[in-house]
């Protein structure tokens, strides 16, 4: 109701709009207390990438930390990645392996160490992990904050604030609206993860595109078929059920993906980072049940979703102009972008 709610200048957000007022003011005297050094920032010996967001929820971070991972690589960089790390139960920071437990270092960076192979951390306060990734991994050239952008604590050199097709929204903040910060906050670079850019978003804004082409056996990730043949690969099904489920933070994102590949399926949206304590698969009346890789995290380590033929993980690539690698590499450089 809320988040239907945030996308007009409805009655209810209208009624919650002074309290968005007092949200406004509480943003201004943090952000002042830090640029006047009351509330001390920390400043690392290599630059700091900021990816994050001002329209709460999922808006596509993780994917854009990953080509940025590789974009960087390719410059010649060795990029680290810090993270909170939702759901994470350690106190102190700790480092990130292919095969961290999920619950107790988060879905997404387990998921980043797993596609970048980069070094990752996490930590409830970003400076200390960002510390101890440099400590154990000094090679390391750039750091980037999967989010962060409201964790002023931690210096930064480059932000990269990324929205969806939703765009501002209805343009109101908390809790009249869906913003964290008034959308007008300074910013090196806007991405758009959306088939187009929404007009209330900066004209310099550089597109995001997400795709994913095949499906990939859980059991087996080797195993690999492509979207659109889906149908065609059972034997013996001439038209086998699929049910698509997304814990994510914008699981219609992924249905609209797997719609636009020609894919008939029943959708399953799940609250974001889903835990899967329960197996909601037990009494789906699916032959082919699709999954995002955040969720094949967590199913990965349970028995009975692991060993379910029925599961297959969806991978997605970003799809990004290059001009973006080149203004951030430019930026690291010490000059002004174009």
């Amino acid at each position: 109701m809320l988040t239907r709610a945030w996308m007009r200048r409805g009655i209810l957000a209208c009624i919650l709009w002074p309290l968005s007022l007092l949200f406004h003011l509480l943003i201004v005297l943090r952000r002042n207390l830090y640029r006047s050094g009351i509330l001390k920032k920390t400043r690392l010996p290599v630059p700091v990438i900021i990816v994050g967001n001002v329209f709460i929820g999922g808006t596509g971070k993780t994917p854009l930390v990953i080509w940025l991972v590789e974009a960087l690589r390719r410059a010649g960089h060795t990029p680290g990645v810090i993270s909170r790390g939702h759901g994470a139960t350690n106190r102190v920071p700790r480092l990130v392996a292919p095969d961290s437990a999920p619950d107790l270092v988060g879905d997404e960076p387990v998921l980043i160490a797993q596609r970048t192979q980069a070094p990752v951390a996490v930590g409830r306060k970003r400076p200390d992990a960002a510390r101890a990734l440099l400590a154990a991994h000094p090679e390391v050239s750039v750091i980037i904050s999967d989010d962060g952008l409201q964790h002023y604590a931690l210096e930064r050199d480059i932000e990269i604030v990324l929205f969806d097709a939703r765009g501002n929204g209805n343009g109101w903040l908390l809790p009249a609206g869906p913003l964290r910060e008034p959308v007008s906050r300074r910013r090196d670079f806007t991405v758009a993860n959306a088939e187009r850019v929404s007009p209330d978003l900066p004209k310099d804004a550089i597109r995001m595109q997400l795709a994913g082409t095949v499906a990939e056996r859980l059991i087996d990730r080797s195993q690999s078929i492509a979207l659109g043949s889906m149908s065609m690969h059972f034997e013996g099904v001439e038209a086998p059920r699929i049910t698509a489920a997304a814990g994510i933070g914008n699981p219609a994102r992924f249905f609209m993906m797997l719609g636009a590949a020609g894919l008939s399926f029943d959708e399953m949206p799940l609250p974001d980072h889903y835990a899967f304590n329960e197996n909601v698969f037990a009494g789906a009346s699916a032959d082919i049940i699709l999954i995002t890789e955040k969720d094949a995290v967590k199913c990965s380590r349970i028995d009975a979703l692991k060993t379910d033929p029925r599961l297959w993980v969806v991978p997605v690539t970003a799809h990004i102009d290059e001009a973006l690698a080149e203004k951030i590499l430019e930026k690291l450089r010490g000059h002004p972008t174009a």
